[in-house]
């Protein structure tokens, strides 16, 4: 009879400018392996904010959905209010968002302008690109503290705004983003969410929500910056993408944008600005096949660079959280 495995894990390997990467042996049974050390991959999510596990040497989708259940505690959220499209290979378990491999997908948390985000996420490689295509980190706390003092306290203050114009060409439709062809059904989710919406005459949807951009951490009530400011943001388009969709759709009818809460526009310096932090702080691996990474969604940012050739990344979203903001500097809170 086989012994179970122990559930104690070597030592991860931490080295500057790169996320902790957890190397194991290829284990006979992935399952078996993760019911073993779930608890201990979790602990290492805590410690370090982000995890890379190298050597698991996942193959298939389905075998990726297992891990993710059990990683998930046996439920993975669905991906409602998606920026942009993607494949579901099962309940909880999609492709990477459809996003131009030669565009870059800036540092933000995965849906921190929902009500209820997710608190994990988990990405799993089945194909790595001939370049490029990293998923970086950035710890949200370490970013805040090298963000400019008088930024930081507007945001806290305001809150941030993103707007969205839902349509069928660019971006995720409404149907795809709320997962249903109900207008009823998309009103309700709206009102539950304090999200604002006005259906347009061609059929399309603009809706309007404020957050928080600095929220504590759950668990170490740990101030982060916690948004998608810049990501959603019209200047961290390419130039000429921003151009023809403005010439297409008009400055208010852009996929999506965000601005400061009480409506004014932030400014290309300002994202800027928060781009240049989080590159200073990004920790990046390129993607082996096999590879898993599990990242504290609060904690840490994550990014997609540009790249060359085939990539198939799985995600799937667990632990859904009720952020709590952080109070601003003059103790008022952002919400």
């Amino acid at each position: 009879m086989t012994s179970p495995a122990p559930a104690t894990l070597p030592a991860a390997t931490v080295q500057p400018g790169k996320p902790p990467i957890l190397a194991v042996d290829t284990p006979d049974d992935t399952s078996a392996w993760i019911a073993a050390h779930g608890s201990a991959l979790r602990s290492l999510v805590a410690e370090h904010g982000a995890i890379l596990v190298r050597g698991l040497g996942l193959r298939d989708a389905d075998q990726v959905g297992a891990a993710f259940r059990q990683l998930g505690g046996g439920t993975l959220m669905p991906d409602t209010e998606a920026f942009a499209a993607r494949e579901k290979y099962a309940d909880g378990v999609y492709s990477s968002s459809a996003w131009p491999p030669n565009q870059p997908m800036c540092m933000h948390h995965e849906l921190s302008y929902a009500l209820t985000p997710p608190g994990t996420m988990m990405f799993a490689c089945l194909t790595a690109p001939e370049s490029g295509g990293v998923t970086g980190v950035a710890d949200a706390s370490a970013v805040l503290e090298a963000l400019p003092a008088a930024l930081v306290e507007r945001f806290e203050r305001e809150g941030w705004l993103l707007t969205r114009s839902y349509n069928d060409e660019i971006g995720a439709s409404w149907a795809e983003a709320f997962g249903t062809e109900d207008r009823t059904a998309v009103e309700e989710y709206c009102r539950a969410n304090a999200i604002e919406l006005a259906w347009q005459s061609d059929g399309g949807l603009r809706t309007r929500q404020r957050r928080s951009a600095v929220v504590r951490h759950p668990v170490t009530g740990t101030r982060c910056w916690f948004n998608q400011i810049a990501f959603l943001n019209e200047w961290t388009l390419a130039p000429e993408v921003r151009e023809y969709l403005i010439d297409v759709y008009g400055d208010d009818g852009l996929p999506f944008n965000t601005r400061y809460g009480n409506g004014d526009p932030v400014g290309e310096d300002v994202v800027q600005t928060l781009n240049e932090v989080y590159e200073a702080h990004t920790a990046r691996e390129p993607w082996q096949p096999g590879d898993l990474m599990l990242v504290d969604n609060i904690r840490t940012a994550h990014s997609r660079e540009p790249y060359d050739g085939p990539r198939e990344i799985l995600v799937g979203m667990a632990d859904p959280q009720k952020v709590v903001d952080a109070p601003a500097a003059d103790g008022r809170a952002t919400r």
